[in-house]
C-alpha cells in the first residue's frame, strides 16, 4: 500500500497516505504449497551452492519474505545479539520501506542457522558489513541475486526433486517457506499463536491465522477420534 498515491495526496491536501501501515486482506482462493519439514530438508539437500543452500536455510527459519532476506547485508547479521535486523525491502531493484510498520524489526538466529551464515561469510567473496548477504555474482555484488531467476533455475527443480507437488505454473517460491514455517509452527510445533505472528512481524494475529496457517487434515482426524472416543467410552453409541 505505501506506493499507491491518493487523490489528496495528489492535490496537495494530505502529505501522507493513511493507509501508509495498514495490513489488508482480499478474499481468494490461492492455497499456498506447504512444505514439510523433510521437503524443507530434501531441497536442502538438492542444492549444490553454498549461497543456495543459505539462503533457502535462511527463508525456512526465520520467515522473512523474498524481498527483506534479499535486502540483508552483513552489517544485518548481529552475531553477538544472535538476531537478524529487517529494516529494509529490496524491490524494483533499490532498497524500500518494509512492507508494513510492524515488519520494521529483529527476528531470531538460531546457533543452527548462524553456524551456516557464518561459514557463507567465511566463503563470499562479498563479505563487508555493506555488501548483500545473498548477491548476484554474475554482477559482482553490486546487486543481490534475481529471486525470479533463482526459484526458477534452482528453487522449483529442488523442490520437485524433493517430492513437492508443483503443477506447471502454479505459484511456489520462497514465499512458500514463510507459508510452511508458519503453518508448521501453529498446526505440529503447538507454538502459540501469538509468538507466531512476532516471529512473521505481523501487525494483526488474524493475517497469522487466515492466510499463513492451513487446515492440518491430520489434526482434524485427530480432533474428531478424540470426540468419538469421549462418545464411545460414555456409551452413547451402541
Amino acid at each position: 500500500m505505501r506506493e499507491r498515491h491518493f487523490p489528496g495526496m495528489l492535490h496537495d491536501r494530505v502529505t501522507k497516505n493513511p493507509l501508509e501501515h495498514v495490513e489488508s486482506r482480499c478474499k481468494t482462493d490461492y492455497r499456498a504449497i506447504v512444505l514439510t519439514p523433510a521437503q524443507t530438508f530434501g531441497i536442502l539437500k538438492a542444492l549444490t551452492s553454498m549461497l543456495h543452500f543459505t539462503l533457502v536455510l535462511t527463508c525456512a527459519a526465520t520467515a522473512l519474505r523474498a524481498s527483506e532476506v534479499l535486502a540483508l547485508r552483513w552489517a544485518d547479521i548481529l552475531w553477538d545479539e544472535k538476531r537478524v535486523r529487517v529494516s529494509k525491502r529490496w524491490a524494483k531493484g533499490k532498497d524500500g520501506r518494509t512492507k508494513t510498520e510492524t515488519s520494521d524489526g529483529y527476528v531470531p538466529m538460531h546457533p543452527l542457522l548462524a553456524e551456516h551464515l557464518r561459514a557463507w561469510h567465511g566463503a563470499t567473496p562479498h563479505a563487508g558489513d555493506r555488501d548483500f548477504v545473498f548477491p548476484s555474482l554474475k554482477c559482482n555484488g553490486k546487486v543481490p541475486l534475481s529471486a525470479s531467476i533463482f526459484v526458477a533455475h534452482y528453487l522449483r527443480p529442488a523442490a520437485k526433486k524433493a517430492g513437492v507437488a508443483i503443477d506447471d505454473g502454479q505459484r511456489f517460491g520462497l514465499h512458500n517457506l514463510r507459508h510452511s514455517l508458519s503453518n508448521w509452527l501453529v498446526n505440529k510445533g503447538k507454538v502459540e499463536p501469538k509468538t507466531v505472528q512476532g516471529l512473521l512481524r505481523h501487525s494483526r494475529i488474524q493475517t497469522t491465522l487466515d492466510l499463513y496457517t492451513q487446515e492440518d487434515s491430520e489434526e482434524t482426524e485427530a480432533a474428531q477420534r478424540q470426540f468419538l472416543n469421549a462418545v464411545m467410552t460414555s456409551g452413547a453409541l451402541q
